[in-house]
């Protein structure tokens, strides 16, 4: 039995002992879940931060049995291997398709001139790739400074946005309007703050598309508790 599979199980014990109980969402707060298994493509690239794309990757892998979540790794350019910042090799077979995708995640890959990001952005491929990928029923999601790569692709102009405390005057500046939130959530357009913050937006995805009751699950076998606001678009509306 792997690790997530003996959390799971020790949560569902606990629960059936009737300690730790979740409480479930009143229903009529309980969102629409997709009509199908949601499918979720993850942006890795050379130079991409860990923690920013291993922290949703394993909130989506804790429900994805029980709610058909279907997750892959993609790169812009196609099946590669990925060499991410701390030095690991990640072979990417799954191809470029947003098309197949509901929810698009970016992460991060470092701050200012020489980053990763900084990098990807001046290549131009990645954010080229990104823009070209919006449609009706698609959330593109940033973590960190993966949402420097959204702005940098038109998508983030205007609209409410976060990013890592020390990048936020450069998304300003790249025409995103950035408010207070460790979450912000507009729709379409998912974002969050630095590194871990990307655990609360995975989090905040799966209680908006499942319920509070299937989030609050996914914290305690994380042992994980959400910190900071989930800041929501008055325009907000289900994907």
């Amino acid at each position: 039995m792997n690790r997530r599979d003996l959390l799971l199980a020790g949560a569902a014990a606990t629960t059936g002992l009737g300690l730790g109980t979740l409480p479930a969402a009143p229903a009529n707060a309980a969102p629409r879940p997709p009509r199908r298994p949601l499918r979720v493509h993850t942006v890795l690239y050379d130079g991409v931060e860990e923690q920013d794309f291993a922290g949703p990757v394993e909130v989506l892998g804790i429900i994805a049995d029980q709610h058909g979540v279907t997750q892959s790794f993609v790169t812009a350019d196609g099946p590669r291997t990925v060499t991410t910042f701390s030095g690991m090799e990640i072979r990417v077979r799954s191809p470029w398709s947003p098309r197949s995708a509901d929810v698009i995640v970016v992460p991060g890959g470092g701050l200012g001139e020489g980053s990763a990001v900084e990098r990807q952005i001046g290549r131009g491929v990645l954010p080229r790739a990104l823009a070209a990928a919006r449609r009706p029923g698609l959330i593109l999601a940033g973590v960190c400074s993966g949402t420097l790569l959204l702005a940098a692709a038109g998508i983030t102009n205007g609209r409410p946005c976060t990013t890592h405390h020390a990048a936020k005057e450069d998304l300003r500046a790249r025409g995103g309007r950035v408010v207070d939130g460790r979450v912000v959530d507009d729709g379409d357009l998912v974002t969050s703050g630095g590194v871990t913050s990307g655990i609360d937006l995975a989090l905040w995805l799966v209680e908006r598309f499942y319920g509070a009751g299937t989030a609050l699950f996914a914290e305690k076998v994380l042992e994980y508790e959400r910190r900071g606001t989930v800041w929501r678009s008055d325009s907000r509306g289900g994907a």
